[in-house]
């Protein structure tokens, strides 16, 4: 299987050490990882995903981000926007788009605690919902 992970550099000291735990768990499961492409944020993955998904030579996208709760409820308004496109181009080009980012809500110790299971789930998903699709498509 084929994979992209898009990363976002908005919390770079987070989103870089989940992009290693994402790496290390593509590798144990035996992935190809075709594309590795940074973002500014989470807000801006769409785009690239949707790049992505158009390609041959991807099954699936990984995004990995952290998105931590400021003042304002920015990051609600943030981690919403990003879910609901993400999920629409997963179902726009027929093919897995995990949702690897962190929050909203949380402090940077909760980012720093989610770092290995997010970035983990993120991989493991995107090989559990490619296997079922090919299951339900036979």
């Amino acid at each position: 299987m084929n994979i992209a992970i898009v990363v976002s550099e908005f919390n770079e000291e987070i989103t870089s050490r989940m992009l290693a735990v994402a790496q290390e768990k593509a590798t144990s499961l035996k992935l190809k990882i075709s594309y590795t492409c940074m973002v500014p944020g989470a807000y801006d993955m769409p785009i690239v995903v949707d790049t992505l998904l158009k390609k041959k030579d991807v099954d699936a996208v990984v995004t990995l981000g952290a998105i931590i709760k400021g003042q304002t409820k920015h990051d609600e308004v943030i981690s919403h926007s990003a879910a609901k496109s993400l999920t629409d181009l997963s179902l726009k080009h027929q093919k897995p788009v995990s949702l690897g980012i962190s929050g909203p809500g949380m402090q940077e110790k909760h980012a720093i605690a989610r770092i290995r299971p997010v970035a983990e789930r993120a991989v493991e998903a995107v090989v559990k919902i490619s296997d079922e699709l090919k299951r339900i498509q036979k």
